[in-house]
């Protein structure tokens, strides 16, 4: 490194152009190119281009089912293998470097790129993100989990300051990078843009040094989301390491700083060794790539991919159609499939499969067909397609309506002012119930929509955005080619004003407060009792499953879980198992229950299988602000297994021993506190006259109560004691309890 010019070291720390790096032939460093890609490549075709937000052409690649299906798998193999076919295609195309995946918390269902994102629940996300960078990187191609941190918007999103308590910001919206860091160690990590709790995140020492790579051991590097930087001399001293896109005066403004001694040399020589270790594992990994990957099979592993990720939200027993079932299906989407989001994560796909010529295809015939609506703004419709719509749904034996959300309604770049589908197709909807109660509705939709109408049709299947290989998948499930297996990883909530951010977001100019601070998503519908439309983890089959025989036990501070299932119903199908945790006594705030472990099994009709669940200690460990550490609270809990986050099926009580140690007693302490100190209590027993009878007397008792709260340093005023005698009393408990939390 000695030999490489320090103008060179410093170009490093900030890209060639909109895509690459900069070579150092000094070090022998090649330039390496690096591609938007959550759910597919976006190599742009052309040298330097620099189209950021999906407009412009790139070079074919498979469009796999972006993050908001592929969660709803709930399938780590699967997922895992999807970024094993991606990390291919990157070597095939020259990538060095894919840029994802987004694993931002779905905080609001209005957020514009929640697409991208795979859960509400940290859980979730960090344990699909942990296989999807497994399997990438597997392959000797890098990844750039993101947003980091507290993106959990697009409005205003490049200067919006989250604003975020220390506890949420941990145990919610941190908790999934900690896993992917701690587990499968990304080369990269991408900075948001907005700023986290009055500081820009590219500027923000603590959580980009301190928290990122000294606490949790971070060995990659950080680079910045495009155009992120404000001060690169500032970012570089925070723990940023590589700047893009390309910015000329960024670097002349380095080069300047440590001239003027504001910058030692030492930190851009750790950004420099960052992104030169990246560059010779990328570089070594596409010396030898092959320039062709299997199309094909990339195309069938998108179809199982959105196979498992369709959600069967309601079923009257309609589905699935016979072959020779009277349909007729209506909505432009069953033709013009929507498969991905709008903005910088949109693929040129390899190919688009549609449903409605998989559905004629099934049916062995043409089906009846109406457009009924369009699905893009300058999209052409005759003035009577509502009209022949409706006339196509007379008297048909099922209509099958494709609803959805166009590319236009939420993308990269802005957020949606509702939940709502577009009026023109709730009104052709209505139109046809009032002739037709037959109905199937079939969604295409980036993140959760309301859905008035659910009590009133028969079937409703929630067909999120299943990329290019969706549409036959649709069809499939639709006629029982494929049982659905798909689970919800965002709750769908009845009305918008029920969801838990309601009142803070988008925020202002201000700032955005996260005002439900842990009670995000299903955390937030269950404390406050509300009904939502479906529930998180919710997702029916064509079969039915049993629950038996839940147990739980503990090793130290561990748990394991036992559950038998039951296929009860008469064809195979895929069951995805869920375990809650609660703990109804603690000293802290706690969520009515949260998803702590999940697996898949898959039954033939009649058959049983035992799963073990293991939920490990730093799964049920919290973020303790007085103590600065993660800590597991001893005392019972309960373990809840189920279908859903409200289908429970069976629970089981377990105690644990903990983790928190005891902590100091101070004349700040409250009475309840400290009488909860048996050794303490013992001192005080002379004392409690003050305050009325002892505990059988109820005045005396009722005093207690009240008691509870009041700082020991009161106690001075009360019983006239000397301050000196109980703080001696204190450092005595103290010694004898060790002092000092754990």
């Amino acid at each position: 490194m000695s030999d490489v010019p320090v103008t060179r070291k410093i170009a490093l720390t900030g890209g060639l152009d909109f895509w690459n790096t900069h070579p150092v032939p000094e070090a022998d460093l090649p330039k390496i190119q690096v591609s938007d890609g959550p759910h597919g490549l976006r190599k742009q075709d052309t040298e330097g281009a620099s189209d950021h937000v999906g407009l412009g052409g790139s070079a074919p690649a498979t469009c796999f089912p972006p993050a908001v299906g592929l969660a709803s798998t709930w399938n780590r193999e699967l997922v895992g293998k999807v970024g094993a076919a991606l990390g291919d295609e990157a070597k095939a195309l020259g990538v060095g470097v894919l840029l994802g995946p987004g694993m931002n918390i779905k905080r609001d269902p209005r957020c514009g790129r929640n697409f991208e994102y795979f859960s509400e629940d940290p859980h979730v996300a960090g344990e699909l993100a942990t296989a999807f960078i497994k399997g990438v990187q597997g392959q000797g191609v890098g990844t750039s989990p993101k947003h980091f941190a507290a993106n959990n918007q697009e409005t205003d999103r490049l200067r919006r300051d989250s604003q975020v308590d220390e506890r949420p910001l941990r145990d919610i919206y941190l908790d999934a990078f900690r896993k992917v860091v701690t587990q499968a160690q990304p080369w990269t990590i991408m900075c948001s843009y907005n700023k986290l709790n009055g500081t820009q995140v590219s500027n923000h020492h603590w959580l980009l040094t301190e928290v990122l790579k000294d606490e949790w051991g971070f060995e990659g590097l950080v680079v910045s989301d495009w155009g992120a930087v404000i001060d690169r001399v500032a970012a570089l001293k925070a723990g940023l390491d590589l700047e893009m896109p390309a910015n000329p005066a960024q670097e002349a403004a380095v080069v300047a700083a440590l001239e003027a001694g504001e910058i030692d040399e030492a930190t851009i020589d750790g950004a420099y060794e960052r992104v030169a270790r990246i560059v010779r594992k990328a570089a070594a990994t596409l010396a030898d790539a092959r320039d062709s990957f299997d199309v094909e099979g990339h195309h069938a592993l998108g179809r199982r991919a959105a196979e498992q990720a369709i959600v069967l939200l309601a079923n009257d027993g309609l589905l699935p159609l016979a072959k020779d079932a009277d349909v007729v299906v209506i909505g432009e989407f069953a033709r013009t499939p929507r498969y991905q989001g709008a903005g910088s994560s949109r693929v040129n796909p390899t190919r688009v499969d549609n449903t409605l010529d998989r559905i004629n295809e099934l049916a062995g015939h043409e089906v009846p067909f109406a457009p009924g609506f369009t699905t893009q703004p300058k999209q052409e419709l005759p003035e009577n397609a509502h009209a022949e719509a409706v006339e196509l749904a007379k008297g048909a034996g099922t209509v099958l309506m494709f609803l959805g959300l166009g590319e236009s309604h939420e993308s990269e770049g802005y957020d949606r002012d509702d939940i709502d589908l577009p009026a023109e197709q709730l009104a052709l909807l209505e139109d046809v119930l009032a002739i037709n109660e037959n109905v199937v509705v079939v969604l295409s939709n980036g993140s959760s929509v309301a859905l008035p109408f659910r009590d009133r049709v028969r079937a409703i299947v929630e067909g999120w955005l299943l990329g290019q290989a969706g549409g036959p998948a649709l069809a499939d499930v639709l006629y029982g080619e494929v049982n659905p297996s798909g689970k919800l990883t965002e709750t769908i909530p009845e009305r918008l004003e029920d969801v838990p951010s309601y009142f803070n977001f988008p925020g202002d100019v201000t700032g955005v407060r996260y005002g439900e601070g842990l009670f995000v998503g299903y955390r937030g519908y269950d404390k406050a009792h509300h009904e939502v439309a479906y529930p998180f983890g919710h997702g029916l089959s064509y079969t039915t499953f049993e629950y038996a025989d839940v147990a739980a036990t503990a090793s130290g501070n561990d748990v394991s879980v036992s559950v038998t299932v039951t296929n009860t119903g008469e064809r195979e199908g895929r069951e995805v198992v869920q375990v809650y945790v609660s703990k109804p006594t603690s000293g802290v705030v706690r969520v009515p229950r949260e998803l702590k472990a999940f697996e898949a099994v898959t039954l033939a009709p009649g058959a049983s299988e035992t799963l073990t669940l293991e939920i490990p200690a730093d799964e049920l460990a919290y973020w303790e602000v007085r103590d600065q550490a993660y800590v597991v609270e001893g005392g019972e809990y309960v373990v809840e297994v189920g279908s859903s986050s409200r289908d429970l099926r069976g629970s089981a009580t377990v105690s644990i021993d903990g983790n928190v140690g005891f902590r100091p007693l101070t004349m700040h302490s409250t009475m309840g506190e400290a009488l909860a100190v048996p050794e303490f209590a013992d001192k005080m027993e002379s004392l409690m006259g003050a305050f009325g009878g002892g505990d059988d007397d109820e005045l005396g008792a009722d005093m207690m109560k009240m008691m509870a709260d009041f700082p020991i340093r009161g106690l001075v005023g009360f019983t006239g004691q000397d301050g000196s005698a109980i703080q001696a009393m204190l450092d005595e408990v103290n010694a004898v309890r060790g002092g000092g939390a754990a």
